[in-house]
């Protein structure tokens, strides 16, 4: 296991750690109550909202690139937030993290 694949493991166990830790304190409804309470809940609420969003994106597009299936993924990231990304991280075969794909740009030059 890469190392990036470890640090991948531990922010999955801790965030899911405080998650479960947030879910008992306030239970799961409690946790949206508590967000929409205030403005600043709202925000990071809205921000939330969007960054899952664009994660589920590049998720489901990448889990169809490398045949796996996005489905079991797109689900946690709906009922449990990062949990859904971070475990798919997981997932995605090792040489597909290193390989980052850099479109080639061509500079016209002036004559």
């Amino acid at each position: 296991m890469s190392w990036k694949k470890i640090v991948i493991a531990s922010v999955l166990f801790d965030f899911s750690a405080l998650t479960a830790y947030a879910v008992y304190q306030v239970g799961y409804v409690g946790f949206f109550e508590e967000l929409g309470s205030s403005i600043v809940g709202l925000t990071v609420g809205a921000d939330l909202f969007i960054a899952l969003g664009l994660a589920l994106t590049w998720m489901v597009r990448d889990a169809r690139e490398h045949e796996i299936s996005p489905g079991p993924y797109v689900l946690l990231t709906l009922a449990l937030g990062s949990v859904g990304p971070l475990a798919y991280l997981l997932r995605r075969p090792e040489e597909a993290t290193s390989s980052v794909a850099v479109p080639e740009v061509q500079l016209a030059r002036a004559s």
